[in-house]
C-alpha cells in the first residue's frame, strides 16, 4: 500500500459572520490548492449565530499532489466530523468556543485560529447589566481544547488594512502552515501575478490584509508572545489615560487615580472646568467617608474608585447639546469615512436623524418654564394625542448641518440654569449622601451604594427606570430599622443584581418583598382612547 493510499485530507473547519466573507474565502482556499496543484473540496452548512446570521465553510485539502497520484481522484467527504478537524479558523471568539463546545475540537489534532474581537450575541444585549461572555474564560476554552492556537485581532486588522476579515483569515491560514503549499501559491488566488496586470484597488487591500495576518501567525516567538498577553489581558486595548492634574495627585491615593483622572477629564470636556472641581469635591467627600470605617486603605479604597466611575457618568448624563457635540466631532467623521472605505477624492454624505421632544426642549429650560412646557404636552397626551416631537434631519457633512450641530453643542452654557440640570444634580447629592453615611457606618454597606451606580445608564424610559431604581433601593433598603449594616448591605446587592437582570422590574420588587421594603410604586400611565374604525357595508 502506497503513502497516497494511507494518507487522509486535510480538514479544516471556517466560521464567519454575515457580510465577512467567509464564502470568498472558501473560494481562495479552492483556487489557491488549484494553483498549486492540489485536490480540494469545499461545502458551506448555513446556520445562526444570534448576531447577523453565520455560516460555516468545510474544506478537505488532499496532502499530496495530483501529479503523484497517478490519475486517481481522493474521496473527500460533504460535512465535518466532531474531533476530526485539523484546523478551525473563525473570526468571532464567541462563535470559535460554540463549535469547540459542539465537539469539533480534538485537543490533540486541532489547530484554532481565531479572533480575539467581539461581536455580541442578542442575549448578551439584553441584558441590563454586562451581559458580555468573561473573554478569559472563552479563550481558556481554546487553550485547553486545541492543540495550537492562534489570536488574533482580527477586526483590528481588516480596519487598519482597509480590507475585510476574509483576507486576514486567509493570511492567517497561510502562516499557520496547516496547508502544505507555499505563501505565493496563496497570493495567486487572490490576484494571479501571471496575468502581468497590477492589482486593482480590492485585490491590492485584500494582499495588505493577508500579509499583515501572515507575518502576524509566521513568526512563532512575536506569536507566541501575542498570544500569552492576550491570555493573560484579553481585553481590548484601553484608550489612554488623561494625565491627573498635580493638585488632585496629592488630594487622593494611587489606587484612585486612573479612574479620577478619566471622571475628571470626562466632566471637563462635558461641561467646563468649574462642574471638574464639583466632580472632585464630591469624591473627597467619598474618600473622607471611606477612611472612617477604613483607615489604612485595606480594601484598596475600592468605594472611592467605583464612585470615581459611576458619579462622572452620571453627571455627564446625555441630552441633546451632547449628542450633537459626539456628532459634531472630526473624530467621527474620520471614522464614518474609514468604515465606509471612502478614498479622498470620495463625495460621502451623511445625515443624521433627530426626533427631540418636550423633555429635551425642557431639560434646557428654566423649571418654571420646563414644567409649563410639560403640563401642555401632557394635556396634549391626556385628549389622545402623541406626544409632541420634532422630526430632524440633518446633514452633517453640509455646512449649514455642520453649523446646526455646533450651534446645538454652544448650548451646553444654558444647562446649568436647566430643570433637568438641576434634577439631576439633586438626585446625585441624594445617594452621593446615602454612600458617605453608609461608608461612614460600615464599609460594605457603603461600597454596596456605590455599586448601586451601574444602575443608571442608557437615555430616555431606561435611564429614568434606572435612577428610579436606584433611589428606591437607597430609600427603602439603606436605613432599614433593625437590620444590621450587613444584613443591609446583602440586600441592597441582591436588589442590585435582580434590577440589572430583569428589565420589567419583577425581579427586583420580589426582592424587596423578600428584605422587608415595599415594592416600586407603580407608574402612571396615560389612558388613551381609541375611535372604533368604520365598519365596511359588507360587514
Amino acid at each position: 500500500m502506497t503513502q497516497a493510499n494511507t494518507q487522509r485530507p486535510l480538514t479544516l473547519l471556517l466560521c464567519a459572520l454575515g457580510g465577512e466573507g467567509g464564502g470568498v474565502l472558501t473560494e481562495w482556499l479552492i483556487e489557491a490548492a488549484r494553483h498549486a496543484g492540489y485536490a480540494a473540496q469545499s461545502t458551506s452548512v448555513p446556520g445562526v449565530a444570534q448576531r447577523t446570521g453565520a455560516t460555516t465553510y468545510y474544506v478537505e485539502v488532499f496532502p499530496v499532489p495530483l501529479a503523484q497520484l497517478q490519475g486517481r481522484q481522493p474521496v473527500f467527504s460533504l460535512v465535518p466530523a466532531p474531533g476530526a478537524l485539523d484546523a478551525i479558523v473563525s473570526s468571532e471568539l464567541l462563535e470559535t468556543t460554540r463549535q469547540i463546545a459542539g465537539g469539533m475540537a480534538d485537543p490533540a489534532r486541532t489547530q484554532v485560529i481565531t479572533s480575539s474581537s467581539r461581536s455580541l450575541t442578542t442575549s448578551e444585549r439584553m441584558v441590563l447589566g454586562d451581559g458580555r461572555a468573561d473573554p478569559a474564560q472563552l479563550l481558556e476554552v481554546v487553550r485547553r481544547f486545541s492543540r495550537g492556537h492562534q489570536v488574533l485581532d482580527m477586526a483590528a486588522m481588516a480596519r487598519e488594512c482597509g480590507t475585510v476579515i476574509s483576507s486576514i483569515m486567509f493570511g492567517a491560514i497561510a502562516g499557520s502552515g496547516v496547508l502544505p503549499w507555499s505563501r505565493a501559491a496563496f497570493e495567486a488566488a487572490i490576484h494571479d501575478p501571471a496575468t502581468g496586470k497590477k492589482p486593482g484597488a480590492t485585490a491590492a487591500a485584500s494582499l495588505r490584509g493577508f500579509a499583515r495576518a501572515y507575518e502576524a501567525v509566521n513568526a512563532p516567538r512575536q506569536q507566541a508572545a501575542f498570544v500569552d498577553a492576550l491570555l493573560k489581558d484579553p481585553a481590548v486595548e484601553a484608550s489612554q489615560v488623561p494625565t491627573l492634574p498635580a493638585d488632585l495627585a496629592g488630594r487622593f491615593p494611587p489606587a484612585v487615580h486612573e479612574m479620577l483622572a478619566l471622571g475628571h477629564a470626562r466632566t471637563l470636556e462635558y461641561q467646563d472646568a468649574a462642574y471638574a472641581r464639583r466632580y472632585a469635591d464630591r469624591l473627597a467627600r467619598v474618600l473622607e467617608a471611606e477612611r472612617v470605617s477604613d483607615p489604612a486603605g485595606t480594601q484598596g479604597w475600592a468605594a472611592t474608585r467605583e464612585m470615581a466611575r459611576w458619579v462622572a457618568l452620571w453627571m455627564a448624563f446625555d441630552d441633546i447639546v451632547r449628542v450633537a457635540a459626539l456628532k459634531a466631532r472630526a473624530s467621527r467623521a474620520e471614522r464614518v469615512r474609514t468604515e465606509v472605505k471612502a478614498g479622498e477624492a470620495d463625495l460621502l454624505r451623511v445625515y443624521d436623524h433627530f426626533k427631540p421632544g418636550v423633555p429635551e426642549f425642557a431639560a434646557l429650560l428654566p423649571p418654571a418654564l420646563a414644567r409649563r412646557l410639560q403640563d401642555w404636552d401632557r394635556a396634549r397626551q391626556r385628549r389622545g394625542q402623541s406626544p409632541w416631537a420634532m422630526p430632524l434631519k440633518v446633514g452633517s457633512h453640509s455646512v449649514v448641518g455642520m453649523a446646526s450641530l455646533r450651534l446645538l453643542t454652544s448650548l451646553r452654557r444654558l444647562r446649568p440654569i436647566g430643570s433637568r440640570f438641576a434634577e439631576e444634580q439633586r438626585l446625585i447629592e441624594h445617594w452621593l449622601a446615602a454612600v458617605e453615611a453608609g461608608l461612614r457606618e460600615d464599609w460594605a454597606l457603603g461600597h454596596e451604594l456605590a455599586l448601586c451606580g451601574r444602575l443608571i445608564k442608557g437615555y430616555g424610559s431606561t435611564n429614568e427606570r434606572g435612577k428610579a431604581n436606584l433611589l428606591h433601593i437607597v430609600d427603602h433598603l439603606a436605613r432599614s430599622p433593625g437590620r444590621t449594616p450587613a444584613e443591609r448591605a446583602q440586600a441592597i446587592a441582591k436588589a442590585r443584581e435582580a434590577a440589572l437582570a430583569d428589565e420589567a422590574g419583577s425581579a427586583l420588587d420580589a426582592t424587596l418583598r423578600a428584605h422587608g421594603a415595599p415594592p416600586r410604586p407603580v407608574a402612571e400611565q396615560p389612558i388613551r382612547w381609541m375611535r372604533r374604525p368604520p365598519r365596511s357595508q359588507g360587514a
